[in-house]
């Protein structure tokens, strides 16, 4: 957004007003002190914690409740690294958020949305909130009790009014983002049935695909990260039934069995799973793929060939959830990754679009059902109105 060229001081001021809306509201932390009885903590022990921004007028009994990313913990050793992070302690975690994109409290900016119940729910668990194991080992303190924060949260806010929920989203934003698949029905059952609830993955549907090198690293991974957090207990029947709780961790193997209404926004060419999915350091010892993973321009000729191989790849995995009238699906030719918490990629005159759509109005046209939306974008280069992702070299 732009402000015009203006000749007076207060025409100025209103544009600058517009533009810092635009850009967030700083939304203050609440500690979910009541969790911690239940056993529901994070990985240092310190209670959950979450941002929520108040409703409004005809939004008052509509909620959305997203969980944060930041992948995962695998080990102690991984898990220790992360425990006096924010992403391991709610006394690490910064005491304001900022809500804007699909958090926006401007109908200008979120016009489906602006005045519902937002919520944000910290990531401190490092199993896509799935996690329950009881015991504690002294000497490291690490818990893992991901799906306990999930319940505590969702039981915290049905205390502070989503009891009343007449619309209730759960998302998620890339490791919140598989939350958002995993736990999708969980969610649904614990929301009184009269509400409408559907569920929102942004960039959380990561593909169980073998690397450069031809090592199965990301399988390799989600199965550690089940084993260490006790998360077979928490992970879709439908899937453990069928295979072993590891590959329960990909959305492809969970995603065609979800009853809950879920809807799909990623990045064909998710910049998250190409960097540590597709080419991993590991599997790139000489960094031959930095300079390409930094920026999709940069990219050779033999590793945009590799990328469309991986696009190939998601197409296929995302397809278990085509020609399903309760799923949707907004998979844009971008370079990118978690596009719906961000102005400039969720609404805004220069946004993606596909389908002639921006993230926004595909969202609310697929969750008030104004028409469907499944639509699967072109290959890169292809989409001019892509956002991709350029990442500092360090």
């Amino acid at each position: 957004m732009e402000c015009p060229r203006m000749g007076q001081w207060l025409s100025l001021l209103l544009c600058l007003l517009l533009l810092l809306k635009a850009e967030g509201v700083a939304v203050p932390t609440t500690f979910v002190q009541s969790a911690v009885a239940k056993g529901a903590v994070c990985l240092d022990g310190s209670p959950p914690a979450y941002h929520f921004h108040k409703g409004f007028g005809a939004g008052i009994n509509n909620w959305i409740v997203h969980f944060e990313g930041g992948a995962w913990c695998n080990n102690v050793t991984t898990c220790l690294a992360r425990r006096d992070t924010r992403l391991g302690s709610s006394k690490k975690m910064s005491q304001t958020l900022s809500f804007s994109g699909f958090f926006s409290n401007g109908q200008k900016f979120n016009p489906d949305f602006y005045n519902w119940n937002r919520i944000k729910v910290r990531y401190c668990d490092g199993s896509s909130f799935t996690g329950d194991v009881e015991a504690v080992d002294p000497k490291t303190n690490l818990h893992f009790r991901g799906g306990r924060i999930f319940v505590a949260v969702v039981e915290d806010l049905l205390a502070n009014g989503m009891k009343n929920a007449q619309n209730a989203i759960l998302s998620g934003c890339s490791a919140g983002g598989l939350t958002s698949i995993l736990q999708c029905d969980r969610f649904r059952s614990l929301i009184p049935a009269a509400a409408k609830v559907k569920c929102l993955s942004d960039a959380g549907y990561f593909i169980n695909l073998k690397d450069v090198s031809g090592a199965a690293h990301i399988e390799q991974l989600y199965s550690q990260v089940v084993e260490t957090h006790g998360s077979a207990k928490n992970l879709p029947a439908s899937c453990t039934s069928r295979l072993r709780p590891g590959l329960c961790f990909f959305p492809q193997n969970v995603a065609g069995q979800i009853k809950t209404p879920i809807s799909f926004v990623n990045a064909a060419y998710d910049s998250y799973q190409v960097k540590n999915i597709l080419a991993p350091g590991v599997a790139d010892p000489h960094g031959t793929w930095r300079d390409c993973k930094l920026d999709i321009k940069k990219c050779s000729s033999n590793q945009l060939t590799v990328m469309q191989g991986f696009r190939t790849e998601f197409l296929k995995a995302i397809s278990v959830v085509e020609n399903s009238p309760s799923k949707g699906m907004f998979v844009d030719g971008c370079y990118s990754h978690c596009q719906t918490g961000m102005q400039e990629t969720w609404m805004r005159s220069d946004s993606p679009v596909l389908a002639n759509t921006t993230i926004a109005k595909a969202v609310g046209d697929w969750f008030y059902e104004r028409r469907s939306f499944s639509q699967i974008d072109c290959s890169y280069p292809c989409n001019p109105t892509c956002h991709n992702r350029v990442f500092d070299d360090n």
